[in-house]
């Protein structure tokens, strides 16, 4: 059977590089001697990463980080996927992907499948931010608590 469609090549080039970031990523926190190393400098690898960010996606990414240092500090910052993510005993529950990393129109804030989240059948998971407001952030603390359960 043939088709005039177009095939699929595969990952995007963001994807691919987002598959990298998350390669080097594993063999850094592999070469890591404790878990408190580990996790202080999974922590200034998310604050790098989020001074490289520009403009809008860097305001976000720094205010999201701030709200959940604030709101639930036992939560540890780490890269995921070149992005910043944060884990509650070694699982990540959230995370913050910019604009810019795959040329989207917004930047977002997801919840993974740990996130205590569930609404009956349907749920959103990941949510679309261009501004942290006084609601945003008040929505987003909303959200991070119920996630931790």
């Amino acid at each position: 059977m043939t088709s005039s469609a177009t095939s699929f090549d595969g990952f995007s080039e963001e994807e691919r590089a987002a598959m990298k970031d998350h390669a080097r990523e594993l063999k850094a926190a592999a070469r890591r001697q404790s878990q408190a190393d580990k996790d202080a400098q999974a922590e200034q690898d998310v604050v790098a990463k989020i001074a490289e960010l520009d403009g809008t996606d860097r305001v976000l990414a720094d205010g999201f980080h701030q709200l959940l240092k604030k709101i639930a500090p036992e939560l540890n910052a780490k890269l995921w996927y070149g992005m910043p993510a944060y884990c509650q005993d070694g699982k990540m529950v959230c995370f913050f992907q910019s604009a810019a990393k795959f040329k989207a129109r917004y930047a977002t804030i997801g919840f993974s499948d740990q996130a205590a989240l569930d609404e009956g059948d349907l749920w959103p998971t990941t949510y679309a931010v261009t501004a942290l407001t006084p609601a945003t952030e008040s929505r987003l603390t909303d959200l991070v608590v119920r996630a931790l359960g």
